[in-house]
């Protein structure tokens, strides 16, 4: 399973892809607009295009970053879309843009099919495109029959929409179980959301499907919050995982591990250390 980074911080960006573990990054308008507004009045300053720049040439070649538009209606998501690509591309080509399954909001504005219809377009123009607000199976197939090369299921946000229609208090981080979590009035019935028992469930229901219909859109399970629900996915068979920087640095730390950095460092011996020095004779 390729590991993205889920940020648009620059020194997170650059300190995880020194550990050589990044296959790639998705950023968002708000991630990058934060980053940028944080560096204001300091030496660091720079302006938005330069600051994309600086992510793209950072995370590399054959490290996939994705963009993601701002207009919500087929046509103006296109035109940004390829004004994107052509403007950024060329830094090391890894572009991808990235559009809203579906850009109708709660209030029932916008057209149900524009983020389709603009995948759709951009497949054909040969410009990868990573389907975002995946919250069903059936909007993935969709977007990957459209042409997406990737799909972006919101595991994380599928977990808290259950826990809010439950009316239970949760911090984001809090560990949701991908069986689910039991209907009060009714103990043997797992609550949902669209079918769905927790946002795992819904990576592998979509991965399910790929596999059957044999459909070549990579799946990345996105909106991820503890590193379980990492070993969850990727249990499920996500392609990607995309994550924020501190759930990626919780993942390599374990209180069993810190114990026995412990007790093995307090039990080095200086006989022992010395296999370690280079004699003098031994350099010639």
């Amino acid at each position: 399973m390729k590991i993205f980074l889920d940020t648009a911080t620059l020194e997170d960006i650059k300190e995880a892809v020194s550990w050589g573990i990044i296959d790639g990054v998705t950023t968002n308008p708000s991630l990058i607009k934060k980053a940028v507004v944080s560096l204001r009045d300091s030496p660091k300053e720079m302006d938005m295009e330069s600051y994309i720049k600086n992510i793209l040439a950072i995370v590399g070649r054959m490290c996939p970053v994705s963009l993601e538009v701002a207009g919500l209606g087929a046509d103006e998501m296109v035109a940004q879309g390829t004004l994107i690509y052509e403007k950024f591309n060329q830094v090391a080509g890894n572009v991808v843009i990235k559009i809203p399954v579906c850009t109708k909001n709660t209030r029932g504005e916008g057209t149900t099919f524009d983020g389709i219809m603009a995948i759709k377009q951009l497949y054909e123009e040969r410009i990868p495109t990573n389907a975002t607000l995946v919250f069903t199976p059936e909007q993935a197939l969709l977007a990957a029959k459209a042409g997406a090369h990737y799909v972006s299921p919101f595991a994380g946000r599928v977990d808290d929409r259950i826990r809010k229609s439950a009316g239970m208090q949760f911090e984001k981080s809090d560990y949701f179980p991908d069986y689910g979590i039991a209907d009060a009035s009714s103990p043997d019935t797992a609550l949902k959301d669209h079918g769905l028992v927790s946002g795992v469930d819904l990576v592998a229901q979509i991965v399910e499907i790929f596999m059957q219909y044999e459909v070549e859109s990579e799946v990345i399970a996105a909106s991820i919050r503890n590193p379980v629900q990492v070993r969850e996915v990727a249990l499920a068979g996500a392609h990607i995982v995309t994550l924020p920087f501190g759930v990626l640095n919780s993942m390599v730390q374990h209180p069993g591990t810190a114990d026995g950095i412990d007790t093995f460092t307090h039990d080095l011996v200086d006989e022992y250390l010395e296999v370690f020095t280079k004699k003098e004779d031994e350099s010639m």
